[in-house]
């Protein structure tokens, strides 16, 4: 595993200290807003059991979607009473995340108690990485120690990931610590074949990972609307498909580097784009699944997954390898008649245990914790982080991260 060059809880001495943890509690909301996934509560226990055991105080703090000031659907009240399920312990819910009322609540509560407070996002200074809320809400918490383990919000530079490291000695959490050390052990030290698997849908928001990928992938698969921006540059009609526009100059320098480390004979070996493809009629659930060669999408159709030959190839490919990074669904998932590139990507990772495999998190992450009857654990590592795990894969620092104390 790589190595996390910063203090983590292992470091410092904590026991019996009040200390505020940054965890990413911004779980998906189903339509009738319950917690559509828990993976992220899950994935920050080990962090908050050591933390109760060394008789710390740990107060919470964390945000939920994006409310415009205190809209209730966003409380994470709800989160509190799934973290007291998981944890098997008293949560106390907070209804703010500075003031007299959680500087009373802290008070009043024993060593070994944990405390959740209220969505960060609420104040609108938590974004704009405000140095007087990022010293309201230490001052109110009285922590001697702040522990960043919101892996899904290290790539933001926000009041609760950065201003707040200027008044608390800060480390990285054991969430922090395995998700850095699996993503950049793989980047770095790939067992080989190594295979990226790419979706999603903007070519743009790939681009560093795609550059960071040329030099050390085997194979590089590619899906999703991403694709049909690929197929589009390269002349194809493809009616009423989502293309990003603006993209010629960026892919043709892909293919250029891509050439210069393979060879013009092997480029569509080592970028592979699909040979068919998947349309409908509409965005919902009522069309159907038609497969069309690539010069068969009528004007009227979208392209909504890869084809049922591309799934083929695509399948033996993963299938063949020892590493593979997932960082992006290859269809629109959403419809299940559109979700069986993917389905069959996850099919391949989860029954060939030999493959290190690593799922971005994100979409990716929500569609695979969908699928998988074992809730993620027949991949080897599901990333709680979209956003966070696309940029520390694509080479990028993490302001989170860079923040916090480094090891000695």
């Amino acid at each position: 595993m790589g190595r996390l060059f910063k203090q983590t809880i292992r470091d410092v001495p904590l026991a019996h200290k009040t200390v505020l943890v940054r965890a990413d509690y911004n779980v998906p909301l189903d339509k009738k807003g319950r917690i559509a996934d828990d993976l992220r509560i899950r994935a920050s226990l080990p962090t908050l059991e050591y933390l109760v055991q060394q008789g710390c105080k740990v107060v919470i703090i964390a945000h939920l979607g994006r409310p415009e000031g205190r809209e209730a659907r966003y409380s994470l009240k709800l989160v509190a009473k799934r973290l007291k399920k998981l944890l098997g312990k008293k949560i106390t819910f907070v209804d703010d995340c500075k003031g007299d009322k959680v500087r009373m609540a802290i008070k009043r509560a024993p060593a070994g108690a944990v405390l959740l407070l209220e969505n960060l996002r609420y104040y609108k200074e938590e974004k704009a990485n405000d140095e007087a809320f990022a010293r309201q809400v230490a001052a109110s918490v009285g922590a001697q120690y702040f522990v960043q383990d919101g892996f899904g919000a290290a790539h933001r530079a926000h009041a609760s990931t950065s201003a707040i490291t200027h008044y608390l000695p800060s480390v990285a959490g054991l969430l922090l610590e395995k998700e850095y050390g699996v993503i950049t052990e793989a980047m770095a030290h790939p067992k080989r074949p190594f295979v990226a698997v790419l979706g999603g849908a903007k070519v743009s928001d790939k681009l560093p990972l795609i550059e960071a990928l040329i030099p050390k992938a085997d194979a590089i698969l590619i899906g999703g609307a991403m694709a049909n921006t690929f197929l589009a540059t390269a002349g194809l009609a493809l009616g009423k498909s989502r293309v990003e526009p603006g993209q010629e100059g960026e892919i043709r320098a892909i293919y250029q580097k891509a050439v210069a480390k393979v060879g013009i004979d092997k480029l569509h070996e080592f970028i592979q784009l699909p040979s068919d493809l998947a349309v409908g009629a509409t965005l919902d659930g009522r069309t159907r699944r038609k497969n069309v060669g690539l010069s068969g999408v009528d004007a009227e159709h979208y392209a909504l997954d890869i084809g049922d030959a591309t799934i083929e190839r695509y399948a033996k490919v993963v299938a063949s390898a020892k590493t593979v990074i997932w960082n992006g669904t290859l269809g629109y998932a959403e419809l299940p008649a559109f979700a069986h590139g993917s389905a069959r990507v996850a099919l391949e990772l989860a029954t060939h245990r030999k493959i290190t495999s690593i799922v971005g998190g994100g979409d990716t992450a929500d569609f695979v914790l969908g699928w998988d009857a074992k809730h993620g654990e027949s991949f080897s590592h599901v990333s709680t982080g979209g956003g966070a795990s696309l940029e520390l894969m694509s080479g990028k620092k993490l302001p989170g991260v860079e923040v916090l104390l480094d090891a000695r």
